[in-house]
């Protein structure tokens, strides 16, 4: 339930409160005085689209808080900003949420009929969904819903796997040329870093090869060389040492570089030594790299990626090698599941058959209180036949197609209710579905914005009525111009619009008594209002709070 709504800055709201209660609440005023922008400061609170285009002229935001009494006896906040860059935000109570997250939040609390909101009518998935909850099947449904689209998934692969199957010859065939084209390289991790390196020593092998000389020479070819110097340099300090021993030390100190000199030495001559591979490992070396970027072109990305790829491929060749087992397996877990989803389908199916014909009834019912009192009513359903070729075929929700039929009028036939219903008509319709369901779903606010357009007089009475009828499960709240449904209010509401300064405010004023009756007979009889008009306006509001 809606206990308060507050509007900052909507249209030509600047800045409005209401106090909603239990029970039946009406708005009425003038037209354009803003009461439909009420409903719509909601809608966007319900996480409907924003524009800035609804920001009051002169303001950079507009902004909508509603809090709502829980079934739980808690509370919800919900708040809804938007500024004039277009951008939104919304909260739930206090913290910065998704919109989406406020159409979850309310998607449970709210429902609203305007005068284009029965365009639900119009569309036969909506007229299944209503059968499937007066049916109380929606649990069954959901069941139906899950084995569908696990089966929808296995026929798929089913069929994958038969195209497959139909290629497999020429697929295998491909699959064992580029396995073996790979396995052939015999590529190894690290392997192309190593060959560019040596490919670098080679294409610069003469400037080592005098590099090398020119160290071997300084090491111990040339006189003085770097280890005879030294050699002669441990023998100096080892005499010295005769004579003081830190000379010695010194001495001592002296090995570890003169070992470190000939290790060099040894090294140099060892690296030298091969070095007579010559163009020829060059050559080599060039037909290998070039082999590897051939590869990496076709297959894609560094050596990993292509050893990656090769296992795929060897996965892929070990599948269609098993393509008839595995075709026996999706075949049989099809038929399994297949039995799974046929059982819910036709369970729903007679779930629906049973409820069809008791809802007619109550429709029937309803619609002859709305002023149609000889209007047929008929839920047909027909059922598909499902086959597995076509995964389409599976639905979520069974195998029927339901569609409203109606008869308006004696002696015609029955008919689509979305090609023949007047808009009238659909609203009478939409609130007859309404009341018939009106225990189904929870409490819940239900918001109908001027949902009597087109009817007047007795009729007026009945969708009164059922409004008030409406409200002892729910909170109802309505936006009308009828004094019929205005006097059977719980709470009246009068939105004004007034002019100061040369902007436009639009104003909400909560009648009791007097201000009430002034409201009523203005309904009755517009600007020229009599005594005689009020007195008929107070006693049609006490004959209508006492029913």
């Amino acid at each position: 339930m809606i206990g308060f709504l507050r509007v900052r800055n909507l249209a030509t709201i600047e800045d409005l409160e209401i106090r909603f209660g239990p029970g039946f609440s009406v708005l009425t005023g003038e037209t354009g005085a803003g009461k439909s922008m009420i409903i719509d400061s909601i809608r966007l609170i319900c996480g409907e689209k924003a524009s800035s285009g609804m920001i009051r002229t002169g303001q950079k935001e507009a902004a909508v808080e509603a809090i709502f009494a829980l079934p739980d006896g808690g509370e919800l906040v919900v708040q809804r900003v938007v500024s004039e860059d277009g951008a939104a935000k919304a909260y739930g109570d206090g913290v910065l949420v998704p919109i989406k997250r406020l159409r979850e939040l309310c998607g449970d609390l709210v429902d609203i009929y305007g005068q284009n909101d029965h365009v639900f009518l119009l569309r036969l998935d909506s007229h299944r969904d209503y059968l499937d909850q007066y049916a109380g099947a929606t649990t069954l449904r959901a069941e139906t819903a899950s084995r569908a689209q696990r089966l929808r998934a296995l026929v798929l692969q089913r069929n994958d796997w038969r195209a497959r199957e139909r290629e497999r010859h020429q697929r295998l065939d491909y699959l064992e040329f580029q396995i073996q084209e790979i396995e052939k390289a015999g590529l190894r991790e690290g392997e192309e870093d190593d060959l560019r390196a040596q490919r670098h020593i080679l294409r610069n092998a003469e400037k080592i090869h005098q590099l090398l000389d020119a160290a071997i020479a300084v090491s111990y070819n040339e006189e003085p060389s770097f280890s005879g110097l030294a050699s002669r340099l441990q023998a100096l300090l080892g005499e010295l040492a005769a004579f003081d021993p830190a000379f010695g030390e010194l001495r001592d100190g002296l090995e570890p570089a003169i070992i470190a000199a000939r290790e060099t030495a040894d090294f140099l001559a060892r690296y030298k030594d091969t070095q007579d591979e010559g163009p020829e490992r060059l050559e080599k070396i060039e037909e290998r790299l070039s082999r590897i970027e051939s590869l990496k072109r076709k297959y894609g990305g560094p050596i990993e990626d292509i050893r990656i790829y090769l296992e795929r491929l060897r996965q892929e060749r070990d599948d269609l090698l098993r393509i008839q087992e595995k075709l026996a397996e999706a075949d049989a877990a099809t038929a399994a599941l297949l039995s799974e989803y046929e059982a819910k389908a036709r369970a729903l199916s007679v779930a629906r058959q049973a409820a069809a014909g008791e809802l007619e009834k109550q429709i029937e019912k309803e619609i002859g209180g709305l002023g149609m009192k000889k209007a047929r009513f008929h839920v047909r359903i027909e059922p598909r036949p499902l086959t597995t070729d076509n995964p389409e075929d599976v639905r979520d929700f069974g195998l029927d197609d339901v569609e409203f039929l109606i008869s308006p009028n004696p002696g015609e036939d029955l008919k689509p209710l979305r090609k023949i219903a007047s808009g009238g008509e659909l609203s009478r319709i939409m609130l007859a579905l309404k009341a018939v369901n009106k225990e189904k779903g929870g409490v819940r606010t239900l918001i109908f914005d001027e949902i009597d357009a087109g009817i007047g007089g007795k009729t007026a009475d009945f969708v009164a009525q059922k409004l008030r009828s409406l409200a002892r499960a729910h909170q109802v709240i309505c936006i009308t111009h009828l004094p019929q449904i205005a006097s059977f209010a719980d709470h009246h509401f009068r939105i004004a619009k007034r002019v100061a300064n040369d902007r436009t405010f639009t104003t909400v004023e909560k009648l009791e008594n007097e201000s009430r009756i002034e409201e009523i007979a203005r309904l009755m009889s517009g600007s020229h209002i009599t005594e005689l008009t009020r007195q008929s306006a107070k006693e049609m509001i006490e004959h209508h709070q006492k029913d």
